[in-house]
Parts: structure tokens; sequence; C-alpha cells
């Protein structure tokens, strides 16, 4: 009798977030590669066309063209799913605002895409019964929410919350037999590096305080997939350090 993989993703049906580029897209690839059917959610449909077309070929993959800071986008997506065996909620963005200068506005738009935006998607998908008992749900955070940059508060604070919030949805979904955990990367090399103002010195000495170095996408995306695999299912409320050492030097 053959025995069976319970890292397989075979049957399950899991929704990414700002799943176009970066983090998430390597997320979606290799949950593909374990069988999964995937479906994406970004901004930018060229992006996502480009995605599901590197994704292993299921039936069941498809992308929703959504914007999460709208509500009636949020309502589309619940709408437009299936009941799903995984939620990956990936979808952030960084701001970085010195304290003496934070406007409302700059709190306002980072929490509302690092955090509010997927709590409200959560809590329509539970309402309409769109995550299946034995569900995983897992929100991508950062290291960023225990280890401060200068400047960098808002984004902190954003993370943090996403952490307690993941410790108390686990605990209140625990009956449903809904894992809820987070994974908290560190300094991921992604395209986000062509586009920013860090110059190459800079670069170099943030990575000597990464005993590892710096991860690749595919280092949180097999952890993603660990989290929405069978292997993980008396795994809840956990904050998973992806950090290549970054925490304990």
């Amino acid at each position: 009798m053959e025995a069976s993989n319970p890292f397989s993703l075979g049957d399950k049906k899991i929704f990414v977030t700002g799943s176009s580029a970066g983090i998430g897209k390597e997320i979606a690839r290799s949950c593909s590669l374990m069988d999964a059917s995937v479906i994406l959610s970004g901004r930018d449909e060229g992006r996502l066309q480009e995605t599901l077309g590197q994704l292993k070929q299921n039936a069941g993959n498809n992308f929703i063209k959504a914007d999460l800071k709208d509500d009636a986008d949020l309502d589309y997506i619940v709408e437009n799913l299936p009941v799903l065996n995984g939620l990956i909620l990936n979808a952030g963005m960084v701001k970085t605002v010195p304290a003496a200068y934070i406007k409302r506005s700059d709190l306002e738009e980072v929490f509302d895409v690092n955090f509010t935006s997927s709590v409200i998607l959560v809590q329509k998908l539970l309402s309409k019964k769109k995550i299946a008992k034995g569900g995983s749900i897992c929100f991508i955070s950062s290291v960023a929410a225990n280890y401060v940059n200068l400047g960098n508060s808002i984004y902190s604070a954003s993370k943090g919350a996403v952490n307690s919030f993941t410790k108390a949805l686990a605990l209140e979904l625990s009956s449903k037999n809904i894992r809820v955990n987070a994974i908290l990367p560190g300094f991921i090399q992604t395209g986000i590096l062509s586009n920013s103002k860090i110059d190459e010195d800079q670069i170099k000495e943030h990575k000597k305080k990464y005993p590892l170095g710096f991860g690749r996408p595919e280092d949180i995306a097999n952890a993603a997939v660990f989290l929405m695999s069978d292997a993980s299912q008396w795994m809840t409320g956990s904050l998973m350090t992806v950090d290549g050492g970054y925490s304990i030097k």
C-alpha cells in the first residue's frame, strides 16, 4: 500500500492575495506544484494572467482582479470563490515615515492594506461559510513586528496587529478545526529593490545582519505550503519566523 504524502496539496482549493508578483506569486506557484487548485488575486490583470500561466495546469486555477481596500471588491471576491481549504493573506505595503511626520492618512493607508482589508475578507468568508472545516489560514506578517527600523513604526505596528489577530482568530476557529498561523519573513530579495532608493552599500551593510544571507521568495513559499498541508494539522496560533537567523544575531 502506497503511503500518503502529508505535504501534498492535491484536492485543496487555495486562495492567495497579492499573488501577481514577489512572494505572493511564488507562493501561488509552489502551491500549484504541490497539486493545489490556486485562485489568485491582485489589482493588475496583466500580471495575474502572467502568474496564472506559470501555474501547473489545473482546471481549478483562476484569478480574481480586485482591490482589497474596496468593500465592493471584497464582496465580489467572496461571491466568486469556491469553498476554500486554504487562504493565504499576502497583500501588503511598506511606507517609511518618521513618527514626527505621521499623518492620519498614512496610518489609514498602511493599516488598511496590511491589516484591515485582510480581517474584513476573513470575516466575509467565514460569514458565507467559504472556509472548509479542516482548512488553514495563513497571514504573511514580518519580523519587523518585533525588530524595528528607523521610520518603519507604522509598518511594524500593522504587522504587530496581524500577529495578535492571528492568535486570537486561531483560538476562535479551533472549534471548527480551522487552523490559523502567520509567517514572519525577514528580508526577501524581490523586484522591490530595483525600484527603491536603497543603494548598494546600504544593502551590503544590512545583509551582514543575516547569518544565512537574504532570503528568496521560495523560502517563504515553502513555509506556506507546509502550513497549507496536512503535515501542519496540529499547528495553530503560531508565528513562524523565517529570517535566515536575523532574529538571533
